[in-house]
């Protein structure tokens, strides 16, 4: 087994070592992502984060790694086990702290084992969990939890883990559209003329909108687009765990690759939807507006980045978390995947009895989903 070594920061990792484990399909795992959610106060102790990175080391050469995090409640992970802690702590037990493997506020499917692609990678996954169970054990934690992991990654679970899935919407770029008329031509006739229904309502109030790169924001926008988004967590009561000193992070280090999609009025920015693209995947995150106006959320998050990623040719556009709603509009369900290693019997025990009455609700879910496809027969 390799040598496991757990740190304080990420940014007490080589950035370049990450990055050749984590890959360049996913800048949420990115070390410039993470690491820059620590050096710009978005995880923080008093809300519950603590950065604890692991590492496995071949002599001093970093062979794999995982981005884990000691949490003291369960905000911000997107895979709900609220009712779990609820029912520990009913019986006496302390379900906080615990561990996270996953990416703060973002529900993004993409690797939490990070092996660079290494042909020993199966064994390598292995000795991160060991590692890990093996922490959990010498801190006295409850459990550990690898939430949005890769299907690829799951060969590395044993019995001792249990399996939760999800679903998600995502939208495919089907043999390659050439435009977005195109796209819509192979949706359903009704989905197609809500969709130009929608778009034209936007129009009609005499809102333009467009996507562009953050990095050609002038400072300014990039200020307005955190205050919209702010200013949304706040009339929902919710606390922005983003600043603006990230967001200016993300613009300087992502470049072309932080995208915003504006609506501006008379050059006045009233709404806005921040994106991350990957190779060959657009990942859609934060949304802000300052008033409400009927279509403009769809055009912003899903609208714009399907058109971007039709123009770019992309494979794949993801939204985000939950929402039914999406399917109308193009995006289709899609299965995410959890793993959850509690460590004392009894709650282990129940929790997998409640995960199995889930897993045949979700399944039926999904059976039930896919007969409500937007598209034509092809």
């Amino acid at each position: 087994m390799h040598e496991a070594r757990f740190h304080e920061s990420m940014n007490d990792i080589d950035a370049r070592a990450w990055d050749a484990l984590a890959g360049d399909s996913n800048p949420f795992l990115s070390h410039a992502f993470l690491a820059g959610l620590e050096r710009h106060d978005c995880i923080r102790a008093e809300w519950g984060w603590k950065a604890y990175p692991l590492t496995l080391h071949d002599g001093e050469r970093m062979v794999a790694a995982a981005p884990v995090y000691v949490k003291g409640n369960s905000h911000g992970e997107y895979v709900f086990d609220w009712g779990w802690a609820h029912a520990f702590e009913s019986a006496g037990g302390a379900y906080y702290p615990k561990f996270l493997v996953g990416v703060p506020y973002s529900p993004i499917p993409g690797p939490r084992l990070l092996t660079g692609g290494a042909p020993e990678a199966p064994k390598l996954r292995r000795d991160l969990l060991k590692a890990l169970t093996n922490e959990t054990h010498r801190l006295g934690l409850s459990s550990v939890h690898v939430n949005f992991l890769l299907e690829e990654e799951l060969d590395g679970f044993d019995d001792t883990w249990l399996a939760r899935q999800d679903i998600q919407y995502h939208w495919h770029n089907r043999d390659y559209y050439t435009s977005f008329e195109d796209f819509l031509s192979a949706l359903k006739h009704k989905k197609r003329k809500n969709i130009r229904q929608e778009r034209r309502q936007v129009a009609d109030s005499g809102i333009n909108c467009s996507m562009q790169p953050a990095a050609h924001l002038s400072t300014d926008d990039l200020h307005q687009v955190h205050a919209l988004y702010q200013n949304t967590f706040d009339e929902k009561g919710n606390h922005a765990a983003l600043t603006a000193p990230f967001f200016a992070h993300l613009a300087e280090t992502f470049g072309e690759r932080m995208l915003v999609a504006l609506a501006r009025r008379d050059n006045v920015i009233l709404a806005m939807a921040l994106f991350l693209a990957g190779p060959d995947t657009l990942y859609g995150r934060y949304w802000g507006t300052s008033q409400d106006i009927p279509g403009l959320h769809f055009e912003l998050c899903y609208y714009q980045g399907i058109e971007y990623a039709i123009a770019h040719g992309l494979e794949r556009f993801e939204p985000g978390a939950q929402g039914r709603h999406k399917m109308a509009r193009g995006f289709l369900p899609a299965r995410t995947h959890s793993r959850h290693y509690l460590d004392h019997p009894g709650l282990r025990s129940a929790v997998a009895v409640a995960l199995a009455h889930e897993a045949e609700d979700i399944e039926a879910y999904h059976q039930e989903l896919l007969t409500h496809s937007p598209y034509t027969v092809r």
